[in-house]
């Protein structure tokens, strides 16, 4: 029996304020437990909560980023539940007017046609606590650091068939956020996390079934084994006679594995009703055009410049705009006046590679535009090596050295002076005879051993075709 595993997202993004969505604390994160924390995010009795402008600024940004209808009179509700990291024990949220809604983002389906993935709606609200639970003491702590930093929910529609269309979505959205400066979205910090709402039917039906809502993941990786991990999951239950149960669980990555948290509450079991300490909000026409008039290029059609501007394969585009800090590397680079096809090479090849090896964030690297431009152009003028570039670059992106003043201080410059170059050619020839007698006897393959031998008695300092030349001018 064929299935089909239908998906809805709910991704949680904080913002990028300084502080709080209803009080004046920071929002940084990584203070000592509780240390972030007034009496209005604390629940305080007879506090009363202030909207940050700049939250309302970031949602309308991302709703005109992604396509969305901005909601003109928009107002906030109360959502009410009980666990011990909200101390007001309800959360300031949006459910009868959220701020944007019917928006999509276009991702590729499995023939790799455009499809409009939709986004019901973008709602604002309040971040709750955060427990961390020890495993020695048995004892549950809190911290309320994270109580009350601004979050975007956005809802997308059922419009998810595969796992590749979710990642492709959120790498989509991901670019977005940071390239509006909604978010840093950071994962590994919790300031993207999505919930992943699956269920699976038979092929062809069209009534949906039962679904379960995966919380907090917060890693590509993840987010794609979770749903290849639930999706067999509920098939395998159906297929053996069961019923899927509506359920919240939990993604253990580290096993493998979900399991169940509790049953999946629906809004009528959160009592939400209207927001009393907080009056309605107009959005008018004029606001949203100063904060379209002010958005930066978009990721979508920053490729297309790349793309028709400065000739880069679109899988080039893809790469560089789907990270913001490696979209600024390669535009301060290129202004330096390297080639942007070499540029995006290198950043693609071995700075990626030197973040990877390193574990290094691509927004935490200190390699410099100016630096990576010195190491390309002196590769691109033949002053090093493309080998020596890496050793340079590696001890760029690690120590932090002067490319050039490297490069000098270790005598890495490539030999140009035939002068210099030809009489050790002529030593290798005259030291390995019987290669030389087979190439001139017909066998061409002699010549790569040759001219390794060469290269090897230059110490790799000398360039390759101009070498290759010489060995064939002395020989033929």
């Amino acid at each position: 029996m064929e299935w089909e595993v239908v998906m809805g997202l709910e991704v949680h993004t904080e913002l990028a304020t300084k502080t709080k969505i209803f009080c004046g604390c920071s929002t940084e994160f990584g203070g000592a437990p509780n240390t972030h924390v007034c009496e209005v995010c604390a629940g305080m009795p007879g506090t009363l909560p202030v909207l940050n402008r700049r939250v309302v600024e970031f949602a309308v940004r991302t709703g005109l980023a992604t396509n969305c209808a901005i909601t003109r009179k928009t107002k906030f509700d109360r959502k009410n539940y009980f666990y011990p990291d909200l101390p007001k024990a309800y959360q300031i949220s949006q459910l009868y007017l959220p701020i944007c809604r019917n928006g999509y983002i276009e991702v590729k389906d499995a023939a790799g046609a455009p499809k409009k993935i939709g986004i019901h709606e973008i709602h604002m609200e309040e971040d709750a606590g955060k427990l961390v639970h020890d495993a020695v003491s048995g004892c549950t702590l809190v911290d309320y650091n994270r109580c009350g930093v601004p979050l975007l929910e956005i809802v997308s529609e059922p419009d998810f068939r595969s796992a590749a269309e979710v990642i492709e979505y959120l790498e989509k959205l991901r670019a977005i956020l940071q390239f509006t400066g909604v978010s840093d979205c950071k994962m590994q910090e919790g300031s993207l996390r999505a919930d992943v709402n699956l269920s699976v039917r038979r092929a062809g039906s069209a009534e949906f079934g039962t679904r379960t809502e995966m919380k907090n993941l917060n890693s590509f990786r993840a987010i794609a084994r979770a749903i290849e991990y639930e999706a067999q999951r509920q098939i395998d239950v159906l297929e053996d006679g069961g019923t899927v149960v509506q359920e919240t669980r939990r993604w253990d990555d580290d096993r493998g594995v979900s399991y169940a948290m509790r049953s999946k509450e629906d809004a009528q079991d959160y009592k939400y009703f209207p927001e009393p300490d907080l009056p309605p909000l107009e959005i008018s026409d004029a606001y949203i055009e100063k904060v379209r008039a002010e958005m930066p290029e978009l990721p979508d059609a920053k490729r297309r410049r790349y793309v028709e501007e400065l000739g880069l394969p679109e899988y080039d585009t893809s790469i560089l705009t789907g990270d913001l800090a490696l979209m600024r590397l390669f535009e301060a680079t290129i202004s330096y006046g390297e080639s942007p096809k070499a540029v995006a090479n290198w950043i693609m090849g071995e700075v990626m590679k030197l973040l990877n090896d390193t574990g290094t964030a691509a927004e935490d690297m200190t390699l410099s535009p100016a630096a990576l431009a010195a190491v390309i152009r002196m590769v691109q003028s033949e002053k090093i090596n493309r080998g020596t570039g890496k050793t340079v670059l590696e001890k760029v992106f690690c120590e932090g050295v002067d490319p050039e003043e490297y490069v000098e201080a270790h005598n890495l410059a490539q030999i140009t002076d035939l002068s210099a170059i030809r009489p050790v050619l002529e030593d290798v020839i005259a030291q390995n005879e019987k290669s030389v007698s087979e190439y001139k006897a017909g066998k061409t393959q002699a010549m790569g051993y040759i001219m390794g031998q060469a290269m090897r008695a230059l110490k790799g300092k000398a360039p390759a075709k101009e070498v290759q030349r010489l060995l064939h001018e002395l020989l033929d």
